[in-house]
């Protein structure tokens, strides 16, 4: 890392089931001196019917990102080359938008999303408890994966199949991570 120069921060923003941990653990392994952040480690203050706020537009300022912002600046204080974070909302949160460097958008199809997401939350649930989720699903919460395709996909800088292997993934983001710091 150059010296007096903070690190590159890269945002990995899919909907939910759309891969954003597991690229943002494969791409933080993979460059050099980085480090990655999650937002699913984090107890966020935010609205408490996800769906009433889709419905209401999304205002992405009502989460308090207080805890999360402070680790980010924690380490933009570090001597890395680069910060890897999984957070959904790429540039749409105003305290948190000056911070990213490059937003990428995983853009996986709803249904394998939703595929995932029953596989990693719903191991060893009854058949009840899975149709249970995709009636709720269907009823209310297609709409906020709707959002996420609606209005953080078109903020972001660089949009990646989400159907390509991991590893592909991971090449298409470090071939544009390099323009973008050549261009810098």
């Amino acid at each position: 890392m150059e010296k007096g120069k903070q690190p590159f921060v890269i945002v990995i923003a899919a909907v939910s089931g759309g891969g954003k941990t597991t690229i943002t653990t494969r791409l933080n392994a993979t460059l050099q001196n980085s480090k990655g952040l999650y937002f699913d480690e984090y107890d966020f203050d935010g609205p408490e019917d996800i769906i009433n706020w889709v419905d209401n537009g999304a205002n992405y300022d009502e989460w308090n990102l207080t805890p999360l912002i402070r680790d980010l600046k924690s380490l933009l204080t570090e001597s890395l080359d680069y910060v890897v974070l999984d957070f959904p909302f790429a540039y749409k949160h105003s305290d948190i938008k000056d911070l990213i460097d490059l937003a990428v958008f995983i853009d996986t199809p709803l249904d394998i999303a939703m595929a995932r997401r029953l596989i990693r939350d719903h191991h060893g649930s009854t058949a009840e408890d899975i149709i249970a989720e995709m009636s709720n699903y269907i009823l209310h919460g297609r709409r906020g994966y709707l959002e996420m395709l609606n209005s953080i996909k078109p903020d972001s800088d660089i949009i990646v199949d989400g159907t390509l292997t991991v590893a592909e993934i991971i090449n298409v983001i470090i071939e544009k991570i390099d323009t973008n710091r050549l261009l810098s």
